[in-house]
């Protein structure tokens, strides 16, 4: 029993000394392990010894020495550390800064203004801290803690932290990140203004006028403040020309791309691109239209824009944006176009345009004064005022020529077709204009300044005194016209056709007022009496021809009555071939003139032909030559005495009258009798 207890314990003792070796054999391959990775480390160290041994030889002084100085040293070091410090966070401002500022622009400002801040704390304390290191190291050298090239390399790596700090080209603290903020906010500045900048809707040119003018707001308020943010980060930073450029550039091309909708390839017209204004005569009239539109809608909200933006800058800078984007967007364009005009071929048409010019920008006065009148616009004032002097002087000048241009015009000889001299009817027409209520008032103030430029003395009623006297003129070149015929009955009718059409065309209107009742009747009254002597001495002779003398008793027989109705009947076919042939060439222009002597024409002969055919067409009808004799019907003879005295057109100009009234044809259709019929 004793004996089996022991061999327990024994078998026990065993088992705990197995465990026993195998927890220390675990232990020495951990340490085994442990001491393998630290080999490489030791290695590691025993290279590293070489130079930190060099460098830590260069100090040479004992601890007590080195304790003396350690205040110093931590002295100079802590402005240091501050710059590092700001230095670090300059950096990690750059993800902010590298976005797009479209998505939070006020946060973006707020992020570069925080990079400015620590630049500026930089530029302001980068060179204290050297200035520190600098003192620090010129003491420890004067204590002698160190060697003489310890020293010389600290002053190398203070002297290199100096040079660059003052070459401006290399202190960048910021590695450029402040540029690239300052460009992506251009960027903004200019997506802002593309983005809502858009072309003002146009109407239809002939509406432009009946249109309210009150320039809207071409931008939102909220996208205006952004643009003053912008701009007030990017003025600090000397910017401030670049943004005036970005904005002259998109403002004024949204204005030159409002104005293509107006099709102005007019004011690209040169002076010797026309002979005369009346090749642009209808652009002048659009000329004023556009003008005023261009003033009221589109530079009036520029001008609006320019203040609303810049007003935090100051004036003279958005007034001399202004001023670049209206002379970019055209408005120089359209000053040249009328200078063109008065640089044209002189012409009475000429007169009119030009008063079209002084009226349009006389309308635009007080906008020209108060959109252009700044320094800034000096071109566009020199360029208006040597537009209206040129169109007042051109004006005057025409004016004052009319009269002796009319008594020149007595020289040519009256129209060979008895009509109305392209003198008369132009300069009736065009005095009318001069003193109807769209000229009068704007030539009168015209020839004020003109007179006032020359201190000469102004009468209120020199525009109507002197179109009275140019109306004279008109009459004595028609009565010296009227001597020069040598055909009585054609100087009848160039008469007749002339006082009507001075009558017709200035009864009822200012001229003929001012000319009096007396002297318009005195030419009702001429027009009566030489239409009398035309028609007495003309087509009243030819029923003449058709007498019945002889007729009615004679008693000699049906063939000598027939004999001398072929007689009759050709004398008077014969005098009116010639006669229709001879008035084919002539003219009444008036239209109701012409009918009413038509008429009277008809009157005279028609009845008188028709009772003689009647009564003794039939004598004539069997015979083999009948159509010798019966040779119109009486309707053909009634069209063809309705259709003499057409006139052709005819284009007239200045000085060279106008369209006659009254529908005018080209051609007579022949209209003798082509049967032996008798209506």
């Amino acid at each position: 029993m004793a004996e089996s207890v022991g061999d327990d314990k024994g078998i026990r003792s065993l088992i705990a000394a197995r465990k026993s070796l195998k927890l220390s054999l675990e232990k020495s391959k951990t340490l085994a392990s442990a001491l393998e990775k630290t080999g490489p480390r030791f290695d590691d160290t025993l290279q590293r010894l070489p130079s930190l041994e060099s460098a830590v030889r260069p100090i040479r002084a004992n601890r007590d020495a080195l304790m003396a100085v350690s205040g110093h040293i931590n002295r100079a070091i802590g402005p240091a550390a501050a710059v590092l410090k700001v230095f670090d966070a300059v950096h990690g401002l750059e993800k902010s800064l590298l976005s797009d500022p479209k998505n939070d622009l006020s946060g973006y400002l707020g992020v570069l203004k925080r990079l400015q801040e620590a630049l500026k704390f930089l530029g302001d304390n980068c060179g204290l801290a050297i200035q520190w290191l600098e003192d620090i190291v010129e003491y420890l050298e004067d204590h002698n803690v160190a060697d003489d090239k310890f020293f010389s390399n600290l002053k190398k790596s203070l002297k290199s932290l100096r040079e660059l700090r003052n070459d401006e080209e290399k202190a960048r603290l910021d590695g450029g990140l402040l540029d690239l903020a300052l460009d992506r906010l251009e960027k903004e500045f200019r997506r802002l203004l593309t983005d809502h900048s858009v072309p003002l809707p146009m109407a239809a040119p002939s509406s432009l006028g009946e249109q309210p003018c009150i320039a809207p707001s071409p931008l939102p308020v909220a996208v205006i403040h952004k643009l003053q943010a912008i701009l007030g980060r990017l003025r600090a930073n000397n910017r401030l020309d670049k943004c005036i450029s970005i904005y002259v550039e998109v403002r004024s091309g949204n204005v030159r791309a409002s104005l293509q909708a107006l099709d102005l390839h007019y004011l690209e017209i040169s002076a010797s691109e026309f002979s005369n204004v009346q090749s642009i005569e209808g652009y002048v009239s659009k000329w004023g239209k556009h003008l005023e539109f261009a003033v009221k809608h589109l530079f009036e909200a520029e001008f609006k824009l320019c203040n609303d933006v810049f007003e935090r800058i100051s004036m003279d800078v958005w007034m001399s944006c202004f001023a670049k984007i209206a002379a970019r967007a055209g408005i120089l364009a359209f000053l040249q176009f009328g200078k063109t005009v008065t640089e044209s071929k002189k012409d009475p048409i000429k007169l009119l345009k030009l008063l079209d010019i002084f009226s349009s920008l006389n309308k635009l006065r007080a906008d020209f004064n108060r959109l252009f009148g700044g320094a800034a616009c000096i071109e566009i004032q020199n360029f208006t005022r040597d537009l209206i002097k040129s169109a007042i002087d051109g004006a005057a000048e025409i004016f004052w020529e009319l009269r002796i241009q009319v008594e020149i015009q007595k020289q040519s000889p009256p129209p060979n077709d008895g009509g109305i001299p392209r003198l008369i009817s132009f300069v009736t027409d065009y005095c009318n204009k001069l003193v109807g209520d769209k000229y009068k008032s704007t030539l009168t103030q015209v020839l004020l300044i003109h007179k006032s430029w020359k201190s000469e003395k102004f009468q209120e009623a020199i525009v109507t005194v002197e179109v009275l006297k140019i109306i004279k003129a008109v009459e004595q070149n028609l009565e010296l016209w009227m001597k020069s015929y040598p055909d009585l009955t054609l100087c009848n009718l160039f008469a007749m056709n002339n006082h009507w059409h001075l009558y017709k065309n200035l009864k009822g209107t200012k001229i003929g007022q001012q000319l009096g009742e007396i002297w318009l009747r005195e030419h009702e009254q001429y027009k009566d009496y030489y239409a009398t002597l035309f028609l007495r001495d003309t087509w009243g002779k030819l029923p003449n021809h058709l007498s019945r003398e002889g007729l009615i008793l004679f008693s000699g027989g049906h063939a000598t009555a027939r004999d001398l109705v072929k007689k009759r009947l050709k004398a008077f076919n014969d005098a009116f071939d010639e006669m229709y042939k001879k008035h084919s060439a002539w003219v009444i222009p008036e239209r109701d003139l012409r009918d009413r002597i038509c008429q009277q024409i008809v009157q005279a002969i028609v009845p008188v032909y028709r009772s003689y055919m009647q009564n003794y067409g039939p004598l004539v009808e069997k015979d083999t030559s009948s159509s010798k004799y019966s040779r119109y019907t009486v309707q053909a003879l009634e069209e063809m005495l309705c259709s003499v005295y057409i006139p052709k057109p005819v284009r007239y100009g200045s000085f060279k009258g106008t369209p006659p009234s009254g529908k005018l044809k080209n051609d007579v259709v022949d209209l003798r009798r082509t049967t032996s019929a008798v209506v």
